[in-house]
């Protein structure tokens, strides 16, 4: 009986609107409240609560029993007509897009998106909470506005990324995050995606992990112009993270990462075979990367290990999920925030990536460079990603006489002092001195065999030499 009564009062809305009039389409949006209804249960009772932004701040008011189901009411009136707006405006407003956040086939959050700047200018309704991204919410389990558009925004890439400000001028976009946009929002790392609300399309239509997808911007990233001439920006390569050249392409049906490295040396794809090796050997879980040449320039390439139905969740994502406290250190506010949502093996994981961070000097495992894997059948349940992005080690930017055992290394995440860092380890069970031996000899052979024009014999030498103190330094820490 409610839902008919409210079905019948917004069609008769409509008619009093003319429903075609969108100026007063948007006068009635306008005079209806914003925000969403929460549920809250304090001390045992069930209380119900208005919540909306103003002015940048979270307002909440409580909702009297009687007034529920009024103010619920004009909600969906407000949805309906946000819907109808949309239609109508599609051919009218090329400017904008309404959408909703989709995890899989799921419904999240409604979306007001400006194409040209792939910006968020309004957050709407929210669908399912349970499926918003993780590190978006308040402590309360409610979206955070500021941080879900940060989120948003995190999604482009870099406008520090090697070449990528050549590379706009042929994408035709002024701002990286309008790129985000025109691929609807996919990725090869997750199951989010942005769904026009007059689209019919499915997760399964439309997703990368199973359908063919464009090469336009990865060739334009490698400086390749488009062959066809007309841009086709339904790529994975929109919403790839990195400051390197990167790419996404299809090799055997695989998903196939491409790499490349940074002037002068060019020694990020070799690092990356090597770590692999060093990880192997200490039988740390690592992407497998491999090296092959591409028009005389040495890159690398891995395989996707996020497959249809996962999420890869970052560490920044995770370190968003509690408010750190002032008297918390940023490694304890990590561990309390993994603890939060019950992850099991993360301390393990962490032991030994900061290990192998250790032996590699690392310079770059920045909170998006490191991770778990969520399965989205079970929500609940994470497990450690394989370490990933190892390219930025061994001295990789540094002149040869600036190639040291422990000194003029920055390290990453929780401690810029490389040795600090080594003592957040809480366990060193797990790690051999045969182990470290075989490291040596892998570090020494597979180095010695990539001299080149830009790795000489003397940068391979400091590299080799520095890397045996720093296992040298752990051998007598296990003793």
């Amino acid at each position: 009986m409610v839902n008919f009564m409210v079905n019948l009062r917004y069609n008769i809305a409509m008619k009093e609107l003319n429903y075609k009039d969108i100026s007063k389409i948007k006068k009635r949006i306008d005079s209806l409240p914003k925000g969403s209804i929460v549920q809250k249960t304090i001390k045992g009772k069930i209380y119900f609560y208005h919540q909306y932004y103003e002015n940048g701040k979270l307002i909440s008011k409580y909702i009297r029993t009687e007034e529920i189901e009024n103010l619920r009411n004009q909600f969906i009136e407000k949805q309906e007509l946000e819907n109808m707006l949309a239609s109508l405006s599609i051919g009218e407003d090329p400017n904008h897009l309404y959408c909703d956040l989709m995890h899989n086939d799921d419904k999240v959050v409604r979306l007001f998106i400006n194409k040209n700047n792939g910006k968020i200018e309004k957050i709407g309704e929210v669908y399912n909470t349970y499926l918003l991204p993780i590190g978006t919410t308040d402590t309360n389990k409610n979206l955070n506005q500021f941080k879900f558009r940060d989120w948003w925004e995190n999604r482009s890439i870099p406008l520090s990324r090697s070449g990528i400000k050549e590379a706009m001028e042929l994408l035709e976009v002024d701002n990286l995050l309008a790129l985000v946009v025109k691929c609807y929002g996919l990725s090869l790392s997750d199951q989010y995606w942005i769904k026009p609300i007059t689209s019919d399309k499915s997760w399964n239509e439309i997703n990368f992990f199973d359908n063919d997808f464009s090469n336009d911007i990865g060739n334009i990233i490698f400086r390749k112009k488009s062959p066809s001439g007309e841009l086709d920006y339904d790529s994975p390569d929109s919403t790839s993270g990195g400051n390197l050249k990167k790419r996404w392409s299809i090799f055997d049906d695989k998903r196939i990462l491409i790499k490349g490295g940074s002037s002068p040396f060019k020694q990020e794809p070799i690092n990356e075979v090597i770590a692999y090796e060093v990880a192997k050997a200490l039988e740390i879980p690592c992407i497998k990367y491999s090296l092959y040449e591409n028009n005389q320039e040495i890159q690398c390439y891995c395989e996707d290990f996020i497959s249809n139905g996962e999420d890869l969740v970052s560490a920044s994502q995770i370190n968003n999920v509690l408010k750190k406290e002032n008297n918390v250190s940023f490694y304890a506010h990590f561990i309390n925030c993994c603890k939060s949502l019950n992850i099991s093996n993360y301390q393990d994981f962490l032991n030994k990536m900061i290990v192998f961070d250790f032996i590699i000097a690392n310079e770059d495992r920045h909170l998006n460079n490191f991770g778990f894997i969520r399965e989205v059948n079970n929500a609940m349940e994470y497990r450690p990603a394989p370490i990933f992005d190892n390219g930025n080690s061994f001295g990789f930017d540094k002149v040869e006489d600036q190639i040291f055992a422990f000194d003029n290394i920055i390290s990453k995440p929780f401690n810029k002092d490389i040795k600090k860092q080594l003592e957040l380890v809480t366990d060193f069970s797990w790690l051999k001195i045969e182990g470290l031996l075989t490291v040596k000899e892998i570090v020494e052979s597979l180095f010695r065999k990539s001299e080149s024009i830009y790795l000489s014999k003397n940068r391979i030498e400091r590299i080799i030499s520095s890397c045996f103190k720093r296992i040298d330094y752990l051998i007598g820490l296990i003793k």
